[in-house]
């Protein structure tokens, strides 16, 4: 097993942004009390960076991986890299060049991956129960819901589960386990949305794979990153293979 001290993590550093490979488990920001919270796990590492005035700015989390999903985790650390990736994210033309989000997806087998085209585009609209800390997604829209894209390829499939590789256009809450969820697909470990067993450090088996973003301290230069799941088995061993 990998060496899972977060010094041994971290993928990118410069004065702009930090890119880590998140634990199941670790919080990006507002960790609940006994939960790790990587942004300040990440300030105690690498500290606050001057912003003027006497100003500090701490490591900020630009874009959301839930707490049990692993991957590749953007922090910047300086308020005009937030403000610059914010805009990369988003779906609307963007100067700077539009950031990119690829996962790994472990579904269980079922009579809906049999089906599930080899490759393909879901779109939905969802709601957020805040209560429930849980997305459902919908067909069709409504006042309380936000459209939500993401394109899949099927990578493969083994005796038990199967292998999708994810493209997510927008950034929803919960939005790829969501929208699995609507079309019969569950990802291996995700008891929230309807998978069958639990896995054994809470976490599930989707994975954010790689980034690729345009670089906010040189116009024009794009940065891609990527990372292997943080701890390594027989089944990410076999999804990596295909």
């Amino acid at each position: 097993m990998k060496n899972l001290r977060l010094e041994d993590r971290i993928l990118l550093v410069n004065n702009d942004v930090i890119v880590v490979n998140k634990l199941a488990g670790e919080a990006m920001e507002g960790a609940k009390r006994g939960m790790a919270d990587l942004g300040k796990l990440l300030t105690e590492e690498f500290g606050a960076v001057k912003k003027g005035r006497g100003k500090e700015m701490v490591p900020t989390a630009v874009h959301r991986l839930d707490v049990p999903v692993t991957g590749c985790a953007l922090f910047a650390r300086t308020s005009r890299a937030v403000t610059f990736l914010n805009k990369s994210f988003s779906r609307t033309a963007y100067q700077g060049g539009r950031a990119e989000k690829y996962y790994w997806a472990v579904v269980e087998l079922s009579r809906a991956f049999s089906d599930l085209p080899e490759t393909g585009e879901l779109v939905h609209w969802i709601q957020v129960n805040t209560k429930k800390n849980q997305s459902t997604a919908y067909d069709k829209p409504n006042a309380m819901r936000k459209e939500a894209i993401l394109r899949y390829r099927v990578r493969g499939r083994g005796k038990s589960y199967g292998f999708l590789e994810i493209d997510l256009v927008t950034g929803r809450h919960h939005q790829i386990r969501s929208q699995l969820a609507a079309v019969g697909l569950h990802i291996k470990g995700d008891l929230k949305y309807g998978a069958k067993r639990s896995e054994q450090d809470g976490g599930i088996r989707l994975h954010a794979r790689s980034l690729y973003l345009p670089d906010p301290s040189i116009p024009g230069n794009f940065i891609q990153i990527s990372a292997d799941p943080p701890r390594m088995d027989k089944l990410w061993n076999d999804f990596t293979a295909l």
